[in-house]
């Protein structure tokens, strides 16, 4: 079922509920009202004969007759006068006698001096009634035509206006709903001719502050995150294939050189040498990407334990040296550690390896006397550490564009590389809930600050 419908049909249930409790109340204080009128009326009426019987001595034959003619065109009042002793002194119509009262009833309204009860559809009044100080029992009863016939056409109209109501409720609200989901209407319409291919439209919204506003700029918002993403990944699978495709090529051409003709030993070395290497390359090439797209997953499916920053450090300054023997890091404390726990972060080590021999590297292989100095600090539950090199330095132009993924600026001829290592380093810290900042002077230096948290 549409939302829509099912806010239309919620409208009208709710709405006919109230109406309909509405109704129920005015009917039920009518009911009330016209059985407190009437037994007013027939306790009036019991009293009024009660005066004429004893007081104004009017004979019972003439208190009959007038009984007799009112009935036959009103619904007169049956009254009938007892002593205490249940003797029937009078009776406006004993061969009808709806009452038919007995010693009980007698004995029970002289008691209590004034009941009210129904005897079918009929109302009742007993009182006790005094006159020259002996006391007598008048009933008085009848059947209120009159007011049965308004409440019923009370419960009628009020039924019929009930009907007419929820049917105007219900198109009332199909109109206003509709009205209110056309927005939603033209948002499907167009999200539905939105594929891969166009991903540059977006949803038409003005410039409320309601939800379907509101809607409709999240989901351009979630337009633009695709679009990006899509972007970045023909722009990954580009760089991927250029990456790939060169060291391949050489290699290619190195083994077809080598096999075309017959050469010297010295000759298939140097091929050989050649094809290791560029093989090296696409080697690391993978490795990073492998890298990166550990650095990418879900917070929650990367393992995260205690470790010590300075531990870290140490693996990657000896894993960077193994691999280049010229090259020399230097690490430096700022503070005294009183406490392990001022060194230590909640992270996952290989990653954090990773950002930090990327770091390493780049100092060294950029710097004349291929050196880097690693410092780490650390105040409030955070650990600060710098990377600083002597090095040729970033220009200008290139440090909004360093942590690009496959981005290779100026210096891209001083030495080889596959624009992956700055990106995956930032992706490793934001990873962690930290930050990275570069600052860069050519022909000065290089530092890159890096702000972890630590333990608390």
């Amino acid at each position: 079922m549409k939302i829509r419908t099912q806010i239309t049909l919620l409208f009208t249930i709710i709405t006919a509920s109230i109406l309909l409790l509405f109704a129920a109340i005015i009917y039920y204080s009518a009911k009330e009202n016209r059985e407190k009128e009437f037994y007013t009326v027939l306790k009036r009426e019991a009293e009024t004969k009660g005066n004429l019987f004893f007081k104004a001595r009017v004979d019972s034959r003439t208190l009959q007759n007038i009984y007799k003619n009112n009935r036959i065109t009103i619904n007169e009042v049956e009254v009938a006068i007892y002593n205490t002793s249940f003797q029937l002194l009078y009776h406006d119509a004993v061969n009808i006698d709806f009452v038919k009262e007995t010693k009980e009833m007698i004995n029970t309204i002289e008691t209590k001096g004034e009941t009210q009860f129904y005897q079918k559809d009929w109302q009742v009044v007993g009182l006790r009634y005094s006159f020259e100080g002996e006391d007598y029992i008048i009933t008085a009863a009848a059947y209120d035509e009159y007011g049965y016939n308004k409440l019923n056409s009370l419960l009628r109209n009020s039924l019929l206006v009930l009907l007419l109501s929820i049917l105007f409720i219900y198109i009332a609200g199909r109109i206003f709903s509709k009205k209110v989901f056309k927005p939603v209407k033209e948002m499907i319409d167009k999200a539905n001719n939105i594929s891969a291919t166009n991903l540059y439209l977006r949803l038409n919204t003005k410039n409320n502050k309601d939800e379907i506003s509101e809607l409709g700029n999240t989901f351009n918002g979630m337009l633009d995150r695709l679009e990006n993403s899509f972007d970045a990944q023909k722009h990954f699978v580009s760089n991927i294939s250029h990456e790939l495709r060169t060291p391949l090529s050489a290699i290619i051409t190195e083994l077809e050189l080598a096999i075309g003709r017959e050469q010297d030993n010295n000759t298939y070395k140097r091929a050989i040498k050649n094809s290791l290497n560029d093989a090296k390359k696409i080697v690391r090439l993978s490795n990073s990407l492998l890298d990166l797209a550990k650095a990418s997953y879900d917070p929650s499916e990367i393992a995260f334990k205690t470790i010590r920053i300075d531990e870290v450090l140490l693996d990657a300054k000896h894993q960077v040296q193994q691999a280049n023997a010229d090259y020399k890091i230097d690490l430096h404390f700022e503070n005294d550690i009183d406490d392990e726990n001022q060194i230590s972060l909640t992270g996952n080590e290989y990653l954090l390896k990773v950002a930090f021999v990327n770091l390493f590297e780049n100092g060294c292989k950029f710097s004349a006397d291929k050196e880097c100095l690693a410092s780490i600090a650390f105040n409030n539950h955070r650990i600060l550490l710098h990377f600083k090199d002597k090095g040729i330095g970033i220009p200008e132009g290139d440090l909004d564009h360093i942590f690009t993924p496959f981005y290779r600026g100026e210096n891209k001829k001083f030495t080889d590389g596959n624009g992956i290592g700055l990106s995956l380093t930032q992706k490793i810290i934001l990873l962690h809930k930290g930050k990275i900042t570069v600052v860069s002077k050519p022909g000065i230096g290089t530092t890159f600050s890096i702000e972890l948290p630590g333990l608390s």
